[in-house]
């Protein structure tokens, strides 16, 4: 008898197993909810739209589906004259879910006042988001979120279509075609808004909305942007325009002398960044060959404002790696290390020894409270049920970095569009995209400078998720609704 019953159990099992669907997502799909929430006092009414939209091949097949969520305002709205945010974050290889569940969307991460994780995990109501003047769509490009690739009887699937600087700009736009198209706001405003690497992305997405589907923007907003043409240009210029951030790091951990640390940070910040363009950048560009003197001078200089030893900075012949910093600071103090994107974050590497530091504290706090309030957010307030496995992080790489060009064709973008506007968001303690090299980005952008009144720079008292500082949450998204608001055509013409 107990023979028979482990073979039927046996047999059972099998049989389980042969009917259980294979863990995929569906390509079209989506699944609505309401809400209603209070924003700067008023209550607002939103209807959210969760699932996934296919991405097409030229035979008219889906080669991929991406996962989005919508939030649109249902009470006294004129959807042909609302505006729509599309955002986007960065990586490459990064969800939607930093600026979903922190930022502008309708609910945010339960986290301490500055940003810490708290138990029990979870998320409210945020107080700030732009919901009021905006309808918002969070979108996951290929392997991220829920987003994956559609695998279809005789066609392989072609990462080269999905991972790189271009490919990537080039099939999110057509996603974002279909997806206005389907949901009837092309008579809507719209801006783009990307984080990190998303500022890469929304910089080549605008002029590839414009050029190649003849969509046309009000607004890009890039939030502590990614700009590769800064990054990897001449060490001289590249290593100077880090330098103000070190400056910021430094006062915000009380390691400078009491001339600049008794003073306010915005009252420094300045004096770090004229020297940094005048003074310390012209002396880079020198190499091996500024003189003893003037190397010394710059040294000095140098430790004033950042509380590095003369010693260390000589030792690096000037040139101070930011992840050397991040190790070197505290390092004879607390002994612990500071955070790469937030530097208010510390952690505590194995030896006190080192060129950098172990790990990354700030992005291990943040992954503490974010993981699983987006599963619990998705699957249980927006009723989106799935098996597939939600990619905090995707495997996108290797990435095809060829050919970025994506800063001159937002400066097409501009150039080409009376309406369209930039607003730059940044964090003071950002040490991977720093808020000067931001500002250099903005510079860039247009060396005419012609196009500079449609500009905009608006740093914070953070890192590059600024909005997790509950203060420069409600400051930021504020920054965001005025430049919303400031950018509405208000009926006049798009002409010079």
């Amino acid at each position: 008898m107990k023979t028979k019953s482990v073979s039927f159990l046996v047999f059972l099992c099998f049989t389980i197993s042969l009917s259980a669907q294979k863990r995929t997502i569906s390509t079209d799909t989506t699944v609505v909810t309401k809400h209603t929430t209070t924003i700067n006092g008023k209550k607002i009414n939103y209807t959210a739209f969760t699932g996934t939209q296919p991405l097409w091949d030229k035979e008219g097949d889906p080669k991929a589906t991406l996962f989005y969520t919508y939030y649109k305002r249902t009470n006294n709205v004129n959807t042909a004259s609302r505006p729509l945010l599309i955002s986007f974050n960065g990586g490459p290889g990064s969800a939607s879910v930093w600026m979903h569940l922190a930022y502008t969307g309708p609910n945010v991460l339960n986290i301490d006042d500055e940003g810490f994780p708290v138990q029990p995990y979870g998320y409210h109501s945020n107080p700030y988001s732009v919901l009021d003047v905006a309808d918002i769509v969070f979108v996951n490009p290929v392997n991220t979120g829920y987003s994956r690739t559609v695998k279809r009887e005789g066609k392989k699937v072609n990462r080269a279509d999905f991972f790189g600087v271009n490919a990537d700009v080039k099939y999110l736009a057509e996603w974002v075609n279909t997806f206005v198209t389907r949901n009837k706001r092309w008579s809507s405003p719209k801006y783009l808004i990307g984080e990190s690497y998303g500022g890469t992305r929304v910089s080549g997405l605008a002029n590839a909305l414009q050029s190649n589907q003849w969509m046309y923007l009000n607004g890009v907003i890039l939030v502590s942007p990614a700009d590769y043409g800064a990054r990897n240009s001449d060490n001289a210029v590249a290593s100077s325009i880090d330098f103000p951030y070190f400056t910021a790091a430094a006062w915000y951990h009380k390691r400078l002398s009491p001339a600049l640390q008794n003073k306010d940070l915005l009252e420094i910040l300045p004096e770090s960044e004229d020297f940094a363009i005048n003074s310390l950048m012209p002396a880079l560009a020198k190499g091996g060959f500024i003189s003893a003197t003037e190397k010394n001078q710059i040294a000095e200089k140098m430790t004033y404002y950042t509380g590095l030893s003369k010693k260390v900075i000589l030792q690096h012949n000037l040139e101070v790696p930011n992840s050397f910093f991040w190790k070197e600071l505290l390092r004879n103090t607390s002994g612990k290390t500071i955070g790469r994107l937030d530097s208010r974050y510390m952690g505590i590497d194995k030896k006190l020894a080192g060129s950098s530091p172990d790990y990354n504290s700030e992005l291990t706090s943040w992954l503490h409270s974010f993981t699983p309030a987006i599963n619990h957010y998705i699957q249980e307030h927006l009723n989106f049920k799935t098996d597939v496995k939600y990619n905090m992080f995707g495997p996108v790489h290797p990435w095809d970095w060829r050919n970025n060009n994506t800063r001159e064709e937002l400066r097409k973008a501009v150039a080409q569009n009376p309406y369209l506007n930039l607003l730059f968001q940044a964090g003071y303690y950002d040490g991977a995209t720093t808020y000067f090299n931001t500002k250099y980005s903005m510079w860039q952008v247009d060396p005419s400078g012609k196009l500079k009144d449609r500009m905009f720079f608006k740093g914070y008292r953070s890192g590059h998720m600024m909005y997790l500082r509950k203060a420069d949450l409600k400051t930021a998204n504020d920054d965001i609704r005025n430049f919303i608001k400031a950018s509405a055509s208000k009926g006049k013409p798009a002409k010079y």
